[in-house]
């Protein structure tokens, strides 16, 4: 009994400590991320393709003014001073669409689910982003990663191409860099045609 005892107290806290490292390399790489996010009015069709209009209208905006940007301060910084801009650049989309909502455009942490962008892995956590909600913001949102760059490439949205890919190995440490491109839960799966 004493040695079950102590095997389960060591396998205890083995998983607490794998949970802490988790937890840790999470919000390292929190820190040096910032995230986009938008959130329709509701899950009909038309409001998640109006979603889809303003992403694409606030994208071409930001990428404009993030060209430049060294880093997640830096990028949240530029947002933070062009709220007021998005709101408006993602109001004149809803009007042009002929919808009355409200938007907002605020900077929050938020929790976001796992998310895998090609080979990089994105840890679930929270992270701070640019939330941008359209009208009652019930329906399904949209997310990616503004900073470093997995957003937005040429017209293409969540693809990772070379020069993000540089960027992220700069941005990150060793570590946290190999922690994006590897997931706890990868499974090779076969289907029978």
């Amino acid at each position: 009994c004493i040695a079950v005892g102590w095997m389960w107290s060591f396998t205890e806290w083995r998983v607490a400590l794998v949970d802490k490292k988790i937890c840790e390399t999470q919000r390292g790489i929190a820190d040096e991320v910032f995230r986009f996010h938008v959130i329709a009015n509701s899950d009909t069709e038309e409001d998640q393709a109006l979603k889809l209009q303003v992403r694409d209208q606030v994208g071409t905006y930001v990428s404009g003014l993030l060209a430049t940007a060294s880093d997640k301060k830096e990028t949240e910084s530029i947002i933070r001073a062009h709220l007021k801009e998005i709101e408006k650049v993602a109001g004149q989309e809803i009007a042009k669409e002929g919808y009355t909502y409200p938007v907002t455009a605020a900077i929050e942490d938020v929790d976001f689910p796992e998310k895998f962008y090609g080979i990089y892995h994105l840890p679930a956590g929270n992270y701070t982003s640019l939330q941008v909600r359209i009208g009652q913001a019930q329906g399904k949102n949209w997310w990616c990663v503004m900073y470093p760059n997995m957003c937005f490439r040429d017209n293409t949205y969540e693809v990772v191409g070379e020069d993000e890919k540089e960027q992220m190995y700069q941005v990150f440490t060793l570590y946290q860099y190999k922690k994006l491109i590897e997931s706890e839960d990868k499974q090779i799966r076969f289907r029978y045609l």
